[in-house]
């Protein structure tokens, strides 16, 4: 089952992307809770910090295979040559992986109860989606916002986790400073969300939010939540005007991605600038908690 297990890591969730994505998410929205709190003492990385990105780690791999389990039918038609579609993995192979991070990521936070709480209810509530969507067939992926509504209280429980850790290294109380780096960061992701599937031409049977908001809606969406994303960390951001730019810079990309997309007529927008302006933000985030 270990090597099963490295052919689906291979296929699904590649280590040097992945490791990158998740460590810069738990150091970036760690140091933006950092960069939004005016009582917030001189904040840098620490054990605390190390363990998040561990757990962060490991709980994407988790989700992606959650994911995949639940879009296995999709994918045997559009994704043939994922690991579980092609059948070098089973969803048995999947489930047992989730049982086994789900040990590990509680046995990293046992020393915070907050924190494995908060880890044990997101557990709690993806099993709960998976095994309705697995009986009942609810909802179907075909109705995206209805999917998006379902399945995003997951990763927005990642944002709270991390919340969590640093009030606990900082000895902070929650508070509304708190609440506007969490709608930062959704802001930013949704861009993502969003971006990846914005097509021109869908394939027969191919999910895309331009079927929803059709295209120059899903366009519009798509540019308007960095937008927001950074005029809201400009406004809330204990920053001065030198350091304005980490915040402005990471607007570059899907500047840049919409105006190939549009003057260039490409058929589909870039699949590698959403995931590469997320990160950017991310750094961003990092590099403004260091001023402090």
């Amino acid at each position: 089952m270990i090597r099963r297990w490295a052919v689906y890591v291979a296929g699904s969730y590649p280590p040097l992307t992945s490791v990158l994505f998740a460590w810069a998410w738990a150091f970036g929205v760690t140091g933006l809770f950092a960069a939004v709190q005016p009582h917030s003492p001189p904040w840098r990385p620490g054990l605390g910090t190390l363990d998040a990105a561990v757990t962060l780690t490991v709980l994407l791999l988790m989700f992606r295979a959650a994911d995949d389990v639940r879009d296995l039918e999709y994918d045997r038609r559009h994704n043939p040559r994922r690991p579980l579609a092609s059948g070098a993995v089973s969803v048995r192979d999947l489930l047992v992986l989730c049982a086994v991070g789900s040990v590990l990521v509680l046995a990293l936070n046992a020393g915070d109860p907050v924190a494995m709480a908060v880890i044990a209810g997101q557990l709690a509530y993806c099993a709960v989606v998976l095994a309705v969507y697995h009986w009942l067939h609810w909802p179907s992926g075909d109705k995206l916002l209805l999917s998006l509504a379902v399945s995003y209280p997951a990763p927005l429980l990642l944002h709270v986790y991390l919340y969590v850790r640093y009030l606990d290294t900082t000895a902070l109380t929650p508070d509304r400073h708190g609440v506007l780096a969490v709608a930062i960061v959704v802001s930013a992701s949704l861009h993502l969300e969003l971006a990846k599937k914005i097509t021109r031409r869908r394939q027969p049977g191919e999910r895309s939010y331009v079927d929803v908001f059709g295209l120059p809606g899903t366009i519009g969406i798509a540019l308007a939540t960095p937008l927001l994303s950074t005029a809201l960390l400009i406004a809330g951001a204990r920053t001065t005007p030198a350091l304005v730019p980490l915040a402005v810079l990471p607007l570059l990309l899907p500047a840049l991605a919409g105006w190939q997309f549009w003057r260039k007529r490409k058929p589909r927008w870039s699949p590698i600038v959403p995931g590469l302006y997320l990160l950017s933000a991310f750094t961003g985030y990092f590099l403004l908690s260091l001023s402090y």
